[in-house]
């Protein structure tokens, strides 16, 4: 592996350092230097950035280098290690208190850093903090804004708010205790599509944990993204495990999390993921196949009612038998 980078200076000790993690990949020429240049202009003093290169064949290294920044450490992989692995090399280089991940598309407000350093009262004792997250296209066009309407910190609201559209997980919008990640293993899910919540729900069984209202980042949202070709069993999957995550968890509310839950990964995992397959063969064998994890079943576009609806269901419960929890 090749390493080429610049040490990185605290320019106060006496508040909580945090680092920046953009994993890469060939965005040399699009939005790879919007996403460190909010992170080198963030207000808040005592930041490292951390860049690794997932073996780019652009002049990744020129952008990253051109920054002359002494909090910039650039790491380069000697072949393409995924993204997955990617996110965790960034943790794994992490010095900081607190580590947020931002993808180079996305962005962060100048103000993010120190927004959630000055909710959790420059405090480490924090599992995760969260923030709102605004959707944005390709040219920095907001589509739409997503308030964290989660008005705790109570990790039970946070899960009621998040199967009810009042929130929602993105990692721009998450600053997390870099050691308690660590310590759960870093960023993975059983098919590493939804690393975010998973982490989210692990850290925040029994510790402490924040919420902020305010909208400080921006998510990218556009054709180019990998969420837009996953495989729709595998997110299915990965939505069913961490619903039962939370049902495993003891809390008096999990019965009613988790038929909401169910009832929007379906409509999430129809409506993002198999209603986009073009072959209609293929799309009507996803959509049914959704079933072996979700029982809250419906057609795309047809009401729960319909006879469209409830072949789908049939053909589910007979293809599947739904179980009740995967993770028993």
């Amino acid at each position: 592996m090749k390493i080429n980078y610049k040490k990185a200076k605290s320019m106060d000790n006496k508040i909580p350092l945090v680092t920046i993690g953009i994993p890469t990949y060939n965005r040399a020429n699009s939005t790879l230097s919007n996403a460190i240049s909010c992170a080198c202009n963030q207000d808040y003093s005592n930041i490292e950035i951390i860049v690794s290169d997932n073996c780019s064949n652009d002049h990744t290294k020129e952008i990253v280098t051109g920054f002359q920044d002494e909090r910039i450490l650039y790491f380069r992989q000697d072949s393409n290690i995924g993204p997955n692995r990617n996110y965790n090399f960034c943790l794994e280089k992490a010095n900081g208190n607190y580590f947020l991940l931002l993808h180079d598309d996305d962005l962060i407000d100048s103000d993010f850093v120190s927004t959630c350093m000055k909710e959790a009262d420059y405090s480490t004792k924090y599992a995760f903090i969260r923030t709102g997250t605004r959707i944005i296209d390709k040219n920095d066009n907001i589509i739409q804004e997503e308030p964290n309407e989660v008005y705790t910190n109570d990790p039970i609201e946070m899960f009621a708010a998040w199967v009810s559209w009042k929130t929602s997980f993105y990692l721009c919008s998450t600053l997390f205790n870099t050691k308690a990640l660590k310590k759960i293993g870093g960023f993975k899910s059983k098919n590493n599509l939804f690393e975010d919540g998973f982490a989210i729900i692990k850290l925040s069984n029994n510790n402490p944990i924040m919420n902020i209202i305010d909208i400080k980042s921006s998510f990218r949202k556009h054709v180019g993204q990998r969420t837009n070709y996953a495989n729709v069993l595998s997110w299915s999957e990965d939505f069913r495990i961490a619903l039962d995550m939370i049902y495993l968890q003891d809390t008096l509310n999990r019965k009613e999390i988790y038929q909401k839950g169910m009832k929007l990964f379906t409509r999430v995992s129809i409506h993002q993921f198999a209603r986009k397959i073009k072959n209609p063969i293929k799309k009507a064998v996803a959509i049914v196949f959704v079933g072996k994890y979700f029982p809250y079943y419906y057609w795309p576009n047809s009401p729960d009612i319909s006879l469209k609806s409830r072949f789908a269901r049939l053909a589910a419960k007979l293809l599947f038998n739904n179980r009740k929890c995967l993770l028993h």
